[in-house]
């Protein structure tokens, strides 16, 4: 069977599907990146190929904030940013959505879809607070399953007024109103809103969110927040069933766009899983910008190299 492979390196979590040519989700991936995206990378390539070994992979697309590195381990066809990926695959899903709002572990995108491309976008890479790894922090403070955050602020009718413009004040704002004795459904309830808050002021201020919204990333999971973001904005959201992996969907999809037939694919293989990678960095002291180059070997030969503002060393990339 041929298929195509998507995969997507974000901070917190490494995500792969793999998708047949009618556009079918064949298998999903979802893993902790914890720190070693290559690692990562080489042990869910493992997996998919370990549930799928009939499978011939045509063209593979990679994306995240470690698509660089991604692409350079797997051999990749398609290399494109997040935005892009997040909203190929939410226009595949979902054809009439018009806003998507995407939150991760790190940081959080709003995506405006016009006449089936993208009007307009903003990212918060700044601040924390309502991204994923936030929510697990505040989940774990409060000794509550991440997965049952979202169900507790179900619980609650009333939230409780929370400062949400900043990871440090939302903590010890939930910390005061848990002393002065509120119910902690109505504190995390008040906590969904307040991100909610944060992010429509800092990402959707001055944008018209127009329905169909897709609600997608490893935050949509939360219940809480799904609420919060509908009663903010008056209308359904729509959680898609693979909201978790769309990054990686939308990479999948756009190798399969860009394969054409006949011409040989760059993916090394499922035996990459067997070699060894060790990426460094070095500074350029060519001239005073002193840009800091990153290298990636592969069995102890560069593969590729990037972060310089010249091109003095990515032109050396060898990947193929």
């Amino acid at each position: 069977m041929q298929a195509y492979l998507g995969i997507d390196v974000g901070s917190v979590s490494t995500n792969i599907v793999l998708m047949n040519e009618q556009g079918e989700i064949l298998d999903t991936l979802y893993e902790r990146t914890q720190g070693q995206p290559i690692a990562a990378v080489q042990q869910g390539i493992e997996s998919i190929h370990g549930r799928n070994p009939e499978v011939r992979i045509a063209a593979v697309g990679a994306t995240g904030s470690g698509r660089n590195l991604a692409a350079v381990v797997v051999g990749a066809d398609v290399v494109k940013n997040e935005i892009t990926a997040h909203a190929i695959a939410a226009m595949h899903i979902v054809p009439e959505v018009r806003t998507i709002i995407e939150i991760g572990g790190q940081d959080s995108k709003l995506i405006l879809i016009r006449d089936g491309v993208v009007s307009d976008f903003a990212m918060n890479t700044v601040c924390a607070a309502g991204t994923g790894s936030f929510l697990d922090q505040q989940a774990a403070r409060l000794n509550i399953p991440v997965q049952e955050f979202g169900r507790r602020a179900l619980e609650s009718s009333v939230p409780v007024r929370i400062a949400g413009r900043c990871a440090v004040f939302a903590e010890s704002d939930m910390i005061h109103k848990q002393q002065t004795g509120h119910s902690l459904p109505d504190i995390i309830n008040g906590l969904c809103h307040a991100l909610v808050r944060n992010y429509l002021n800092n990402l959707g201020k001055g944008k018209k969110l127009e329905g169909p919204v897709v609600f997608q990333g490893g935050v949509a999971a939360n219940h809480g927040m799904r609420r919060a973001f509908e009663q903010a904005l008056g209308q359904p959201v729509i959680v898609p069933q693979y909201y978790h992996v769309m990054g990686a969907i939308g990479s999948a999809l756009l190798a399969r766009e860009a394969s054409v037939a006949g011409k040989p694919t760059r993916f090394r293989g499922f035996g990459l899983i067997y070699d060894s990678y060790a990426s460094k960095s070095f500074e350029c002291a060519g001239c005073p910008n002193l840009c800091e180059v990153i290298e990636v070997t592969v069995n102890g030969q560069t593969a590729a190299r990037w972060g310089d503002r010249c091109g003095k060393w990515t032109n050396c990339q060898l990947t193929g």
